[in-house]
């Protein structure tokens, strides 16, 4: 038995494929499989159930992804304590959400690549609900998304807030003056994915204003929302700071809406059992890094 060979069995386990092992660790299928049947010859025992077509582990096997798990995790908090900073290595997967991919990831970026040279990022972005569920598949040790990821197993780290405001371009013709739920509900209403918490920040507003959008069109994007608004197809729930240009140039305009959007509170979250340590400074480099709004 050796590290590598309890590595591939972990992540083949956790990942529930030997495929996404093989991707996890940059390494073949066929890597993969050899080593988990060397450490099934060591052991003497079935590791995975064969008849399955997922990597689907038998008892032994899920008593050995307990183990694997605290071996992995002492040895990569040994390399971190050890090490200098410089000396950090591997892979860390991160998951964002458009609006921190279009603001400061670069600078992000950037500052692990000075801190940790050696640290090698995998970037995914996508929305909230996907960035979750690959959390809780382990398939990402990090994602920064607004709200909190509920649960006991998590740790979050606050990033800051940012204001959303509805959006429409000033052909669509609105009406003047403060506009209520009420007001806007027969006028097309442009969201994120129904998984999203766009959509659902937009469906809780107009449900509490007793109110319910007469048709909401969905798209994946923020930048595409924003793209349709212009066009005069709806109104858009948008970040303010991220459009500033499209508003200054006349193409979209802030809708007087009553009430206004709470400020999104923005986090990065990690599993409080991650194999990847290093997932927490780089949580703490991105609160450093964030520009968003912070409490005064």
């Amino acid at each position: 038995m050796n590290l590598k060979q309890l590595e591939t069995f972990y992540w083949a386990a956790k990942l529930g494929s030997f495929t996404a092992a093989a991707e996890r660790l940059s390494a073949t299928q066929s890597t993969v499989s050899m080593r988990i049947q060397e450490l099934e010859r060591d052991f003497g025992v079935a590791l995975f159930d064969r008849q399955l077509r997922s990597a689907r582990v038998t008892a032994k096997g899920r008593e050995l992804v307990h183990y694997a798990e605290q071996v992995l995790r002492l040895t990569a908090e040994i390399r971190e304590r050890i090490s200098d900073a410089e000396s950090s290595h591997g892979v860390l997967r991160i998951g964002v959400v458009e609006v921190v991919s279009i603001t400061w990831l670069p600078r992000l970026v950037k500052a692990v690549h000075e801190r940790y040279p050696k640290i090698q990022l995998e970037l995914d972005e996508a929305l909230m609900s996907d960035l979750v569920d690959r959390l809780n598949q382990a398939s990402l040790d990090l994602i920064m998304a607004p709200g909190r990821v509920p649960g006991q197993t998590f740790s979050s780290i606050p990033l800051g807030t940012v204001e959303f405001a509805w959006m429409a371009s000033p052909q669509l013709g609105l009406p003047g003056g403060t506009l209520t739920a009420r007001d806007l509900e027969a006028w097309p209403v442009i969201a994120l994915s129904r998984e999203s918490y766009h959509h659902k920040s937009i469906e809780d507003w107009f449900r509490a204003g007793d109110a319910r959008c007469r048709r909401i069109d969905t798209c994946k994007s923020l930048n595409v929302a924003a793209s349709l608004a212009e066009a005069g197809l709806g109104i858009t729930l948008l970040p303010l700071r991220c459009f500033e240009a499209e508003i200054a140039q006349g193409r979209l305009a802030p809708v007087n809406a009553a009430p206004a959007f709470q400020p999104v509170a923005f986090t990065a979250t990690l599993s409080i059992d991650t194999v990847q340590p290093i997932a927490g400074k780089i949580a703490e480099l991105a609160r450093e890094v964030s520009d968003f709004n912070r409490p005064v």
